[in-house]
């Protein structure tokens, strides 16, 4: 009997190799432009997120957790492919053009999706993707066997396509979907999620959910408003009614694999493409918003949750990127990193598990815009920020001060110095962006509009000066 009994056990170990049901499932949970402030489990009090803050609560949070970069389509490049997008000139976003083909995420990179697929698992994208628009950019072209969503930057709420261009409108694997088939997209992309953990849930598979929400333009259907109806400011209400409807979804999805037993098992991020927009978006308390390399431009809402691999019910507070999400997938999963695939980030799974707040990993973190006319460095406490919206130099102690208020600049000229030459060093292994970027002529004008605003604050203060003398 006992060699008839090892042969059942053989079997049974090499069925959960071929099924990989020892492995997580794996969710990427992203948004769009939401602001550090703009979650329950960040301290925000207006806004209801209670089933975000309740998956926050089952994982771990950062309280210093980092997009690669201040706006959309180079900080998702960033994400999928685990790589500062800087390296293969994905430095700006894309735009459709029949002239210019080669306006996507390059061909050669290879994607967290590519290798979950070629290791069992079932791969899917459901809502923005802004990594190419032709369709070799697609998701179906770069690891995923399954697509819901849109190509560009940006579209309706109400998933209505542009007259001239039926294919900017909701895709199902490359096919139109019809117009009278969606609702609301925060919505449609949340149930579509269900479904596909539905169809999947026997088997390990890795959902990339990309919300627009609470991306422009500001729209919200009347239930998620009526749930923010005590916020007196209205573009701040009707923010925060996108956000609420986001929190309605995750609470669903979990629900979903709760319902199905897997919710132990599935390794989700949580986690913004970039700081909040000025549309009624929070950074707060930080400084700066979207498309600017202070604090609130690329300190996101960030929270990992795996309640069978990590412990949950803690904040960490070592800085940690998006670039670290993939080869953490690897580690979760059990799969080998590639040997051609170069990954820019650190697996997150020793530090998350050793109870430890602060690592101090030694590391530094780096971001860059427009090939150089914006760049930053974090450096333990300390951090060095060019601004094309402020023309200078800035250094911060961010333990002393982490809202950056004070210039420590003129103060630490050897500090400032020094960190100018790490991220020279870094800079020199980057390519320039294979696309045009208006993001810097852009926020100079935003620069110029700010200053209107203080001289015309300060026009009766000049006034009163004239009067006395």
């Amino acid at each position: 009997m006992k060699p008839l009994f090892l042969s059942i056990f053989a079997v049974f170990l090499m069925s959960l190799a071929v099924h990989g049901s020892n492995q997580p499932n794996v969710i990427i949970i992203l948004t769009d432009d939401q602001g550090w402030g703009d979650v329950g489990f960040n301290g925000c009090t207006d806004i209801p997120t209670p089933h975000l803050d309740s998956l926050a609560r089952d994982g771990v949070i950062a309280q210093a957790g980092y997009a690669s970069h201040p706006y959309c389509s180079p900080s998702r490049a960033g994400l999928i492919t685990g790589r500062y997008q800087h390296r293969f000139g994905h430095e700006a976003n894309p735009t459709y053009s029949q002239d210019n083909p080669d306006s996507g995420m390059p061909l050669d990179q290879m994607t967290i999706a590519d290798v979950l697929k070629d290791n069992g698992y079932r791969t899917c994208a459901i809502g923005k993707w802004h990594l190419g628009d032709h369709p070799k950019f697609w998701p179906t072209n770069r690891g995923f066997d399954h697509w819901f969503g849109f190509s560009g930057g940006g579209m309706s709420f109400w998933g209505v396509p542009k007259k001239d261009n039926l294919l900017s409108g909701v895709l199902r694997n490359g096919e139109v979907v019809p117009h009278q088939e969606l609702s609301y997209l925060t919505d449609d992309f949340s149930d579509e999620t269900i479904r596909f953990i539905d169809k999947n849930k026997d088997r390990p598979f890795f959902i990339y959910l990309a919300y627009n929400a609470p991306h422009a333009p500001i729209q919200s259907t009347r239930e998620y408003l009526e749930q923010v109806e005590h916020i007196e400011f209205g573009e701040r209400a009707a923010y925060a009614a996108m956000v609420v409807g986001v929190d309605a979804g995750v609470g669903r999805i979990v629900e979903k694999l709760k319902a199905e037993g897997i919710y132990q098992n599935t390794l989700i991020f949580y986690y913004s493409d970039n700081g909040g927009h000025h549309l009624g978006a929070s950074s707060a308390p930080f400084r700066g918003h979207k498309g600017m390399l202070f604090e609130g431009g690329i300190r996101v809402p960030f929270s990992i949750t795996w309640p069978d691999g990590i412990q949950g019910g803690r904040r960490i507070e070592e800085p940690i990127i998006a670039l670290d999400i993939f080869p953490t997938i690897l580690s979760a999963a059990g799969i080998e990193q590639p040997e051609d695939l170069d990954l820019d980030g650190i697996n997150l799974l020793p530090h998350l598990r050793s109870g430890q707040s602060r690592w101090d990993i030694g590391r530094n973190l780096y971001w860059r815009y427009s090939d150089g006319a914006g760049i930053a460095i974090r450096q333990g406490r300390f951090k060095m920020v060019y601004s094309a919206f402020k023309q200078d130099f800035f250094l911060f102690d961010l333990e002393k001060d982490p809202y950056e208020h004070t210039n420590l600049a003129i103060t630490y000229p050897e500090k400032l110095e020094a960190m100018k030459q790490l991220h020279s060093d870094w800079n020199a292994r980057l390519m320039h962006s294979l696309w045009s970027d208006p993001h810097e002529e852009n926020i100079i004008k935003e620069e110029t509009t700010r200053q209107s605003y203080i001289n015309k604050a300060m026009a009766g203060e000049k006034n009163i000066d004239r009067n006395q003398h």
